[in-house]
């Protein structure tokens, strides 16, 4: 078989006619996802040989996220061609489990591109070997496509720059990665809340009153509120004001809260200056939900909330042990890994966010400076680099990620699965502040967590809106 063939699969039950396309993938797809080989179904998945010389490259880099993820890409495709002749690997080897809707088994094929020429045979852009690598691959999608003028051929790439210099070089069928995309319109993004014009219960005609415990709820029809979401919150332009406890085929089950509760809580003397703040405060407090995932724009008071909540937990509660903050800092390895310091010392700069959080919840102390070394000795406030974190178990810690919605889906959940018993996690992030080049709102992986974990009942989501910080941070925001 041609690796570069479109094959045609007939199902015999419905007659149906399904074409098989060829993907090209490009390096930062399988960093990006390096279970990448597998997400094609019945179609044919080339791998050049670029794109393995530049994983063997990254996976020995001081930076342990991309070498890690690099490390689990090479393992995954010697999984699949483990066992191939060489001839099978050029022309494309079986994936196991790609059959997902019974159109046959995808295949992924290694493409020896070094055959295609030395060095100058590359297109080089600028008269430099900078692009190499980049045009190697793209002129293997170019080889294959030329030798298939009637196949689908497609090369799969999350930069942008090489995505628009393969459709200039001729390719007609260029793509980002999709697999990790759970929403059309990063608007669909779930808010945690949802307001109903006029009066809610003009709006039902069935309701039910039932008593669980010490609990009143409401048991409404699943048609009623067909987005529902366990976790969410509703209120109307009236007072209606109500929590979705829980959702099941037919009903949900709403518990009737009081807008001037929510308003009137306190965290380490911290009030909610919003709605929206209240009802971040409320899922915070909420024993039943063990992460909270807490988006919106910058200055809308995300970690202060997540901090204040913290200190209440730890040294007023006597809920968690420790309170632990961590983000994501790439450069840390390679810049400063090898000074003298501690981790919490070499972390100090991405996280002064945390001290002027602090000051603002100190500010009036008679001594600010002194109450806030009393405070994260008495807390046990521990400074963590996503870098570092896997591997590792923590329990009874109150835990607080920061600035996430530069990191893949992958790397959320490898840190998520981290949380051990008796722990909360709290997930920051804002979507308009994406730094990672091959990451855009609808492929974040706060996103894809967001989306992922809004049916979850032991999880709570809150789009935290209005700018607290300043009137000139809300006009900095929404309009420069």
């Amino acid at each position: 078989m041609d690796s570069g063939s479109a094959l045609r699969i007939e199902k015999s039950a419905t007659l149906k006619t399904v074409v098989r396309k060829t993907y090209v993938l490009d390096t930062n797809v399988l960093l990006h996802d390096p279970m990448a080989v597998t997400a094609f179904k019945q179609h044919h998945v080339v791998i050049p040989m670029t794109v393995l010389e530049e994983l063997d490259h990254i996976k020995d880099r001081r930076d342990k996220t991309v070498s890690r993820e690099a490390r689990i890409a090479i393992q995954m495709i010697d999984k699949v061609v483990d066992a191939a002749t060489p001839q099978q690997i050029q022309e494309g080897v079986e994936v196991p489990g790609s059959d997902l809707e019974g159109l046959g088994m995808g295949t992924l094929a290694i493409f020896p591109d070094q055959l295609l020429g030395d060095n100058s045979d590359v297109p080089f852009l600028d008269g430099t070997t900078d692009q190499a690598n980049d045009n190697r691959i793209i002129n293997v999608a170019l080889r294959l496509q030329a030798e298939n003028p009637n196949s689908f051929i497609c090369l799969v790439t999350k930069d942008i720059n090489m995505r628009i210099k393969a459709k200039g070089s001729g390719l007609v069928h260029v793509e980002d990665y999709r697999r990790d995309r759970v929403l059309d319109d990063i608007d669909l993004l779930a808010k945690g809340y949802e307001h109903i014009e006029g009066d809610f219960w003009s709006t039902i005609d069935e309701v039910d009153t039932l008593r669980e415990g010490d609990c009143t709820l409401h048991r409404v029809p699943r048609s009623s509120l067909p987005n529902a979401y366990p976790n969410q919150f509703l209120h109307d332009d009236q007072d209606f004001m109500a929590f979705v406890k829980r959702v099941d085929a037919d009903y949900v089950y709403l518990r009737c809260d009081s807008r001037d509760s929510l308003m009137n809580r306190r965290f380490w003397g911290l009030a909610p200056r919003n709605l929206e703040q209240a009802m971040a405060m409320a899922l915070l407090d909420d024993e039943d939900v063990d992460m909270t995932v807490l988006t919106g724009p910058a200055g809308s008071g995300k970690t202060l909330l997540a901090l204040a909540y913290g200190l209440h937990a730890i040294l007023e509660q006597k809920k968690y042990s420790k309170l632990i903050v961590a983000r994501s800092t790439p450069p840390i390895a390679e810049d400063i890994g090898f000074l003298p310091g501690t981790e919490e010392e070499k972390m100090a700069p991405w996280l002064a966010a945390f001290d002027d959080n602090l000051e603002i919840l100190h500010g009036t102390d008679e001594s600010c400076h002194g109450s806030i070394d009393y405070v994260k000795e008495r807390a046990n406030i521990q400074f963590k680099s996503l870098n570092f974190m896997r591997g590792r178990s923590f329990n009874n810690a109150y835990i607080i990620i920061d600035e996430s919605q530069g990191l893949t889906q992958f790397q959320l959940k490898s840190v998520i699965s981290r949380v051990g018993a008796d722990s909360k996690i709290v997930v920051l992030g804002n979507l308009a502040q994406i730094d990672n080049k091959y990451i855009s709102p609808l492929t974040s992986g706060l996103t894809y967590l967001v989306e992922k974990s809004k049916n979850y009942t032991h999880a709570g989501i809150m789009h935290v809106n209005g700018i607290v910080r300043s009137r000139l941070a809300a006009f900095a925001e929404e309009n420069l």
